[in-house]
This record gives C-alpha cells, sequence and structure tokens, in this order.
C-alpha cells in the first residue's frame, strides 16, 4: 500500500489524513501513480508536498486502527461514486492550515503531551489555483 506523508524521517513526521463525517481517514492507495497524482493535486492547492512511501497493509492498518483511524482501500483503476469517494481520488477543496498543526505539535512536545486532532480554520484558495484544480480533476 501506498501513503502519504509529511516531513519523512523528522520528528515532525505526520500521514495525510481527511476528515469525512467526523472521522478522520487515512488513504491505503494500491497503485503508486494514484498517490503520486494525490499528492501533485494537494501541492497545486500549495499544501506542502508529501512524500510517497510503500508500507505493509497490516502495519498501516493496525496503525489506524490503534489511533482510531479509518484506514480506507483506494484499489488501482476507482472510480468515484459520491461526493464522499471523490475525496479519495482528489482532495478537498479546503484543507487544515498546516502551519497552525505544526505549531500545535510543537506546542504539545514541549508540555510532553500527545497533539489531540483539532479542527483547524481552513484555507482560502486563490481562484486562479482552483480553476487549474478543475482542470487537473478534468482529465481524471
Amino acid at each position: 500500500m501506498h501513503v502519504l506523508l509529511f516531513d519523512t524521517g523528522s520528528d515532525q513526521e505526520g500521514i495525510h489524513s481527511l476528515e469525512i463525517n467526523g472521522q478522520t481517514v487515512v488513504l491505503l492507495f494500491e497503485d503508486p501513480d494514484d498517490a503520486e497524482r494525490y499528492a501533485g493535486l494537494l501541492e497545486a492547492q500549495d499544501f506542502p508536498v508529501p512524500t510517497v512511501e510503500a508500507l505493509d497493509r497490516e502495519e498501516l492498518e493496525g496503525f489506524c486502527a490503534q489511533a482510531g483511524y479509518e484506514a480506507r482501500f483506494v484499489p488501482a483503476g476507482f472510480l468515484p461514486r459520491s461526493d464522499e469517494d471523490r475525496l479519495l481520488i482528489a482532495p478537498p477543496e479546503r484543507n487544515m492550515d498546516v502551519t497552525h498543526w505544526r505549531e500545535q505539535e510543537a506546542a504539545a512536545e514541549a508540555d510532553g503531551h500527545r497533539l489531540e486532532a483539532e479542527a483547524a480554520p481552513a484555507q482560502e484558495l486563490d481562484p486562479e489555483l482552483e480553476a487549474f484544480r478543475r482542470r487537473l480533476e478534468g482529465l481524471l
């Protein structure tokens, strides 16, 4: 399986996740090209560029279960059938403010506590960037 990781190998390493219906979801891509495409769409939204990493499915599912996350398998050639399914192949229009997330994590480490997932203010997207994202999605 392939997942998207941020700050790979650092103390700030994190896994890309989505908030869907109040549940934190980690995407497990079967096809590395699908993971790379998703990473490119995140980059087009001025999100930090994640690294695509191949990891064992059982380990990923175990990590997600232990952390209280839902692991969602995205098979090769996946075609969405609903708005929720579409989030498995293209990031949402609004993303968590990563700067805010990193500040929270640093504060939690200073306090010796594990960071709890919190809703952060969403970033407004530039209309030009939004048009570019739509063109990329149209390639699907």
